[in-house]
């Protein structure tokens, strides 16, 4: 593992335990050597997380679409900064430069980029493992809404097992580094459940 693609939001939340999150778990990623591939804006939270692996001698990749380079504040700064054309383009070069991927808390930018890479992986259009970074209980209902689709049928809990989740950077990036993903395809029947 050699990059680490993070969904975070474009505002700093409500409360400071958010920020204060994105430091540590950008301090986290900087001492073990891992790059940042993050969504290239310079406020919230992206910010906060770009801004505190630079401090600490880490690497980190920004990539953002042409539209958003004015709205977002663009993060002139980083190791690499790429500019795309749409959203599309971004998620997909986001995804190709990492090896995992962890949403922070976030609003519904963060939602869809983590929804879409943790379909992606249930589909087996890559391996790489999906994580939760649980601020502060932050993704409790979350969590407990896909283990109601669990319950209910719609997703097996293989995948919902799959998920990496912690509250603690470092924790949670010793799952990412021993994370070996589900060895099922998803339309054969499960005979694990």
């Amino acid at each position: 593992m050699k990059a680490v693609c993070v969904y975070c939001g474009s505002s700093p939340g409500a409360r400071p335990v958010y920020a204060q999150a994105a430091r540590a778990f950008g301090q986290a990623l900087a001492d073990a050597g891992l790059a940042l591939v993050y969504g290239g804006g310079r406020v919230g939270l992206m910010g906060t997380i770009a801004d505190a692996v630079l401090d600490a001698g880490g690497r980190v990749i920004g990539v953002i679409p042409k539209l958003l380079v004015d709205k977002e504040v663009g993060h002139t700064g980083l190791t690499e900064l790429h500019v795309v054309p749409d959203m599309h383009q971004r998620k997909k070069m986001m995804a190709d430069l990492a090896d995992a991927f962890v949403a922070m808390p976030g609003g519904a930018g963060t939602l869809e980029e983590f929804f879409e890479v943790y379909t992606w992986a249930q589909l087996g259009y890559h391996r790489k493992p999906v994580a939760l970074l649980n601020v502060d209980a932050f993704y409790d209902p979350l969590i407990a809404l896909l283990r109601h689709t669990v319950d209910e049928g719609f997703m097996r809990g293989t995948y919902f097992d799959a998920l990496c989740i912690d509250a603690e950077p470092a924790a949670l990036l010793d799952q990412l580094r021993h994370y070996r993903p589900p060895a099922l395809d998803k339309w054969a029947p499960d005979e694990t459940e």
